[in-house]
């Protein structure tokens, strides 16, 4: 019975240190495959915010320091926390972190994956080429600008920070080409149609003194009728400490919309330095009522590392067809111009 005892004795730890060994490993192997989805918590929740910003970016609040403008201004580039959080999820080996990353890379994908790749001029039909620039009122060569826009061959150009001093270099160089001209303060627009209806578009913000001046509209004629031309530059917005100071810019856009809304003819053209993207809500007034064009970043500004595009081209009952830069000028801002289809 003693030896019994002691061979079932000897026999019941070889067989309960096999069960544990086995036991053992399947642990840690299961361990190592949970492990994979259960770290990468805080990369898979960051892509869980980039996503919800980029999809809600109008629920985010404006106060205080009108954040919300802010996050839309510089909407697109949100999309380089992708790459960024792929690395993270590399880097932390986590399943979690991956899969999560892959919604801001769809939500990006579905609102801006349309202007990719970057676009030109264009093969496409169109009616009329349209250029936008703010030409910069210290402009240390107008002349040389201005002969430059003429490469672009648009139909009409608007220009913006027409100060006294440069006005006339614009007015001699582009006569030839351009025989119909008006301006108004700041802002001139050239035509190769005849103009008629010219006036002042006022959008000056209440708290602005008198002889600030940045609105016209007139009725550019043209082999397909009528069109409504409008040039505006809206007020610069500023980046503080206490956040984005774009009071005087929002005002401004809803008295260009007022204009707009108020519009007798039904084929509008509207260009100008409106110091907001098209994402920005302070330039809802605006594009509530007009088409955006949908075919290219073309980023305006600055010009020498540009980051967005406040220079804008929008349609009413017509539509741009295509949308590009044109190369630098000696302001700070890049020429924007436009194919449109009526």
């Amino acid at each position: 019975m003693r030896q019994t005892a002691g061979t079932g004795d000897g026999a019941a730890p070889d067989s309960d240190s096999g069960n544990s060994g086995s036991g053992d490993h399947s642990g840690a192997s299961g361990g190592r495959r949970g492990g994979r989805w259960s770290r990468g918590r805080v990369p898979a929740g960051l892509s869980v915010v980039v996503a919800l910003l980029l999809a809600l970016h109008r629920f985010v609040p404006n106060t205080p320091g009108r954040v919300g403008s802010l996050l839309e201004t510089f909407l697109p580039w949100l999309g380089l926390a992708v790459p960024l959080l792929l690395v993270l999820a590399a880097v932390r080996r986590s399943y979690t972190a991956l899969a999560a990353s892959l919604a801001p890379a769809v939500v990006w994908l579905v609102l801006f994956g349309g202007l990719l790749p970057p676009g030109g001029p264009g093969e496409g039909g169109h009616d009329l080429t349209a250029l936008q620039h703010n030409v910069s009122d210290v402009n240390p060569d107008p002349q040389g600008t201005a002969a430059r826009l003429l490469d672009a061959g648009a139909d009409i150009i608007a220009l913006e920070e027409l100060s006294p001093a440069v006005l006339p270099a614009f007015r001699s160089t582009l006569a030839a080409d351009y025989p119909h001209h008006a301006a108004q303060g700041t802002v001139g627009l050239w035509s190769k149609f005849p103009l008629s209806g010219v006036r002042k578009v006022d959008i000056k913000p209440e708290a602005v003194g008198e002889g600030w001046d940045r609105g016209l509209r007139a009725t550019a004629h043209t082999p397909r009728g009528e069109i409504a031309v409008y040039v505006a530059h809206l007020p610069s917005i500023r980046l503080g400490v206490g956040g984005l100071k774009s009071e005087w810019r929002d005002e401004s856009s809803v008295l260009l919309g007022e204009a707009i809304a108020a519009e007798p003819l039904d084929r509008v053209i509207l260009l100008g330095d409106l110091n907001s993207t098209l994402d920005d809500r302070g330039l809802r007034p605006v594009t509530t009522r007009m088409s955006t064009p949908d075919t290219d970043f073309a980023f305006s500004w600055p010009a020498k590392l540009p980051v967005a595009r406040i220079d804008q081209i929008l349609t009413r009952s017509a539509r741009v067809t295509s949308l590009w830069t044109l190369p630098a000028t000696d302001s700070d801002h890049l020429p924007v111009a436009a194919r449109i289809r009526f």
